[in-house]
C-alpha cells in the first residue's frame, strides 16, 4: 500500500459509523521487549479492512468506560503517524464528540512512542 493509498483509506472513513471488534480491551496488557503496555481504552479493528502494517486497520474506541468485544461506533478521528506504515482510526459512540485534545490525551499511553498528529472531522 502507498503513502497516498493508505491516506486515502483512512480518511474515507472519517465520518462513517463501523462495526469494530476490539482485541485489547481497556485493562489488556501488551508486553512490549523493554515494558508492558496497559490500555486505559478500548482498542481494536474494522474487520477486512487492511492498513498499512497489511493487518487489519486499527481503531481507537473512546467514551466506552467497560471492556467490549465489539462495538458500534462512527469515527471522529484519524491519528497520523508520520514516523510508521500505519494510521490508526478513532471511534466514539454515535452522537459523542471529542477535541483534538481530548483524543490526543485518550491515546497518548501508545502515541507517545510516535510522531503524530490528529484529524478530526
Amino acid at each position: 500500500m502507498t503513502y497516498e493509498e493508505r491516506k486515502e483509506q483512512v480518511k474515507s472513513y472519517l465520518g462513517k459509523t463501523v462495526k469494530i471488534g476490539i482485541d485489547r480491551p481497556i485493562g489488556y496488557v501488551h508486553k512490549k521487549e523493554k515494558y508492558a503496555l496497559t490500555y486505559p481504552i478500548n482498542y481494536g479493528y474494522i474487520p477486512d479492512v487492511f492498513g498499512g502494517d497489511g493487518e487489519e486497520l486499527d481503531v481507537y474506541l473512546l467514551g466506552v468506560e467497560y471492556p467490549v468485544e465489539e462495538y458500534e461506533c462512527k469515527i471522529i478521528g484519524i491519528v497520523h503517524r508520520h514516523n510508521d506504515i500505519e494510521d490508526k482510526l478513532v471511534g466514539a459512540p454515535i452522537g459523542m464528540t471529542f477535541t483534538k485534545e481530548e483524543i490526543k490525551s485518550a491515546v497518548n499511553f501508545q502515541e507517545q512512542y510516535y510522531d503524530s498528529e490528529i484529524e478530526t472531522e
